[in-house]
């Protein structure tokens, strides 16, 4: 209860800020910002509780601490027994468990890192606030009224929010995806995929051919905003590192969502919305001191929301910004607000 009260104060707060953002440029907006983190009109959900309630994550004892290990894509099942040097049987969870309840969190957790599998010590992140941190990286245009063209260039589910919420507000949301790795989202449930992307205009590139890569350096040359939640070596392997873009467009809002920061040492760690609210403690322990999981994937719609705010801010402030929107820092703010 003390946790949904804290996130229930923390999104009246924002819900605030937003409308404030929008009305401020001439466009008043009502959403239910409590309804953004409701997918079970679309997913089949469980109650959270040692499991995630899309059943892809688990709380897992290690032999000093809890730890979140999420399993959402096949490529992780399959590097399960590189990560703890097990055997893969019909259920790589048992072997998870097995070999967990012998190591450290600390070891376990920094091996999945090099193995690209998505797990996370339980409150390991702590931060203050919930608030994208703003970094300045242009010059400051002459502030506008209109949001302008915003290139969105993220999957899932807090980069599209927060594509929607721009939309929503009155921007002109380009959604750029991959021909050979679309938005996961649309196979996964396309009446979710729809919700967050049906406000936005689409375009597919092929990020193996040079043309492509240009043109997407063109847009966002001419935009406001530009939105992603891939991680930086992804950027750096296509040319399109922050330096090059913040030359070619001084007055750019660059939204960088990524699981722990863009500009942090852990800037390439993979996350997802279970296991990075787990790494900021964003969870609920139980009476026999078990950590289970806060809602659906909760880091997911905290950083969405936090990312839309950080951009409208920064467009405020006339541009020229990278707002680094972590999941895991978001969800400890949050978690923060209710440990104070």
């Amino acid at each position: 209860m003390i946790m949904a009260s804290a996130l229930e104060r923390h999104l009246a707060t924002c819900a605030k800020e937003y409308n404030d953002l929008c009305a401020a440029r001439g466009r008043r907006v009502d959403i239910d910002f409590p309804a953004l983190f409701d997918r079970s009109y679309a997913l089949n959900l469980q109650q959270p509780g040692l499991h995630s309630a899309n059943g892809s994550c688990r709380m897992i004892r290690a032999s000093d601490a809890w730890i979140a290990v999420n399993l959402p894509r096949a490529s992780d099942i399959w590097t399960v027994p590189a990560w703890v040097g097990c055997e893969l049987d019909a259920d790589p969870w048992f072997a998870v468990a097995e070999a967990a309840r012998a190591r450290a969190a600390a070891d376990l957790v920094e091996r999945a890192q090099v193995l690209g599998i998505p797990v996370a010590r339980v409150g390991e992140i702590v931060a203050e606030t919930a608030d994208a941190a703003l970094s300045r990286r242009g010059e400051a245009r002459t502030a506008r009224k209109a949001l302008g063209k915003v290139i969105d260039f993220t999957s899932m589910w807090a980069g599209p929010l927060c594509g929607a919420l721009l939309a929503s507000a009155g921007a002109e949301v380009i959604k750029v995806e991959s021909r050979d790795r679309p938005d996961a989202a649309r196979d996964a449930s396309l009446p979710f995929y729809t919700a967050l992307n049906g406000q936005k205009k689409h375009v597919t590139i092929d990020l193996a051919a040079g043309a492509d890569v240009a043109w997407l350096g063109e847009q966002v040359a001419t935009a406001d905003i530009f939105l992603t939640s891939a991680r930086p070596r992804a950027f750096a392997h296509l040319g399109l590192d922050s330096n090059r873009l913040f030359a070619a467009n001084s007055g750019l809002t660059w939204v960088a969502i990524s699981g722990y920061g863009w500009l942090s040492d852990l800037s390439n760690r993979v996350a997802f919305g279970d296991d990075a609210a787990a790494a900021g403690g964003l969870v609920n322990w139980n009476a026999v001191h078990e950590p289970h999981f806060f809602g659906d994937a909760s880091a997911d719609p905290l950083t969405g929301i936090a990312a839309a705010l950080g951009a409208l801010r920064a467009i405020q402030l006339g541009g020229g910004f990278l707002v680094d929107a972590a999941m895991a820092r978001v969800a400890a703010g949050v978690a923060a607000l209710a440990a104070g």
